[in-house]
């Protein structure tokens, strides 16, 4: 039995060119003089091999393949042929290496996935194509395009070759696949673009991969990959769509990513940033978990085209843009004058913010919060405390409305009947409007040179103080600044 394959392999040696005989090399080896384990594994595997290939039928058509002319082009372990196009039929398209040189391609392959038919060439046309075997009986060359998804025979596996595999199990490292009735294995990293966190979804799809390593040895060591098909279908994608996006319009996308700052949509091919400002006219603030309200990661939505730039490969696009206008919508509640029930948003040094109607917001300054003297915000009000307002204005051009918090409020009893002004010590309240404050008056005027003169003089001398203002016996408390 073992002098066997060896007659039999070394019949089409002597009719075989060099390239088609590299494999039946090891057989030549005496045991004796490679004691090495290595060279008796891999006399082992090129006799397996020589065994497939008997089962399979592949050595016997081996002496009546013809070499194509020319050089060869290998990438990826798949020749490359470049033919031109001499019949395109309802099934199959026929191209032509040379003379009597054949190659067939079926029609198939130039369907795209909704089953439209693209790029399909005309007789006369220039095709490259990857040869995937020589079929003896026909005098063919079975042919694909480059790229092309093909079902996966374990005789015909290569590094390079894009193949269907169908994911069975999920590890620590990443998919478990079944390719060619062999297990194979993608890395998490190759799985997808981005880092996907619940790799048990690819479980029982069928995906597009390619072969990045494969190891005959034993039961086989198959590597895959989806990264690269991705990234060459995201380019292709937008490459379209630069030629076709304009500012203004309206596309559908999917979520990607969610940051701080925004969410990343995917519109096609390429992402676009939808910032936190253009995301509900609601006010979002700043961080992941407030942006996560309104959007989330896979989620499909629609959005208009805001600005493009190619050139630093940036896309602003908004999702406010195509909802109604809530400040329209509660033009007719939100008056001057108007009492409304209102939720703190945001809390400022300079103020509270409080929804007054769904996305509609205004402001209550730190001075309408309470008659007496308010150092911090947080002293009257809080973060979600519901209000009770006054409307003291609205601007629709500016889109700010102003609130009050102490319009509603009892004004404080006057202390003293020392009228306003001179009577008035440092303790008392001062319930003059920010009119009457900001009023400027002739009196006014004086005392507030006469106050300047004297700070002048004392800082000469050294002497006096800031409680008796310029020798006029009253304290900076009865000065209207």
């Amino acid at each position: 039995m073992s002098t066997e394959p060896e007659t039999t392999a070394s019949t089409p040696t002597e009719n075989t060119p060099p390239a088609d005989a590299a494999p039946e090399t090891p057989k030549a080896t005496p045991p004796t003089v490679e004691p090495a384990l290595d060279a008796e594994v891999e006399a082992e595997i090129a006799a397996a091999m020589a065994e497939l290939d008997a089962e399979s039928g592949a050595a016997a058509p081996a002496p009546a393949k013809a070499k194509l002319r020319g050089p060869r082009v290998v990438e990826g372990g798949r020749e490359h042929r470049t033919g031109t196009i001499v019949s395109v039929g309802p099934t199959d398209v026929f191209i032509e290496f040379g003379p009597k040189e054949l190659g067939v391609i079926d029609r198939q392959q130039f369907k795209s996935k909704d089953g439209a038919e693209e790029n399909v060439p005309n007789p006369g046309d220039q095709l490259e194509v990857v040869i995937q075997r020589y079929e003896a009986g026909e005098s063919l060359y079975i042919c694909v395009l480059p790229g092309s998804i093909q079902k996966a025979d374990w005789e015909m596996l290569s590094p390079g070759q894009n193949v269907e595999a169908r994911v069975t199990g999920v590890n620590k490292g990443g998919l478990e696949l079944e390719v060619a009735g062999h297990r194979a294995f993608m890395p998490a990293s190759q799985v997808d673009l981005d880092h996907v966190k619940d790799l048990s979804v690819f479980v029982g799809e069928k995906l597009e991969c390619q072969v990045q390593r494969i190891d005959r040895r034993g039961k086989g060591n198959i590597v895959l990959s989806r990264r690269e098909i991705l990234q060459s279908q995201r380019a292709e994608a937008a490459g379209k769509l630069r030629d076709a996006l304009q500012e203004g319009a309206t596309i559908e996308g999917t979520v990607r990513k969610v940051m701080d700052f925004g969410a990343f949509i995917d519109i096609g091919g390429v992402d676009g940033l939808v910032h936190i400002s253009d995301l509900s006219h609601e006010r979002v603030n700043h961080g992941a978990k407030n942006v996560a309200r309104f959007v989330s990661e896979g989620q499909k939505v629609t959005v208009q085209v805001l600005k493009l730039d190619w050139d630093a490969n940036r896309i602003s696009l908004g999702m406010k843009q195509l909802q109604a206008d809530p400040f329209q919508a509660a033009a007719s509640e939100v008056v001057e004058g108007a009492e409304l029930t209102g939720k703190v948003t945001k809390i400022m040094d300079f103020g509270a913010f409080v929804e007054v109607a769904p996305g509609v917001e205004g402001l209550v300054h730190i001075s309408e919060l309470d008659y007496r003297r308010v150092n911090q915000v947080s002293d009257v009000v809080q973060e979600g405390e519901v209000v009770q307002v006054k409307v003291l204005g609205v601007d629709p051009q500016t889109r700010k409305i102003s609130l009050s918090i102490k319009a509603l409020k009892d004004a404080p009893a006057q202390s003293g009947g020392g009228g306003r002004g001179r009577g008035r010590g440092r303790g008392d309240r001062d319930d003059r409007s920010p009119e009457e404050i900001l009023k400027e008056t002739p009196q006014l005027r004086r005392m507030r040179e006469q106050a300047k003169k004297r700070d002048k003089q004392q800082n000469k001398s050294g002497q006096g103080g800031l409680g008796d203002v310029g020798g006029l016996g009253m304290g900076l408390g009865d000065l209207k600044l």
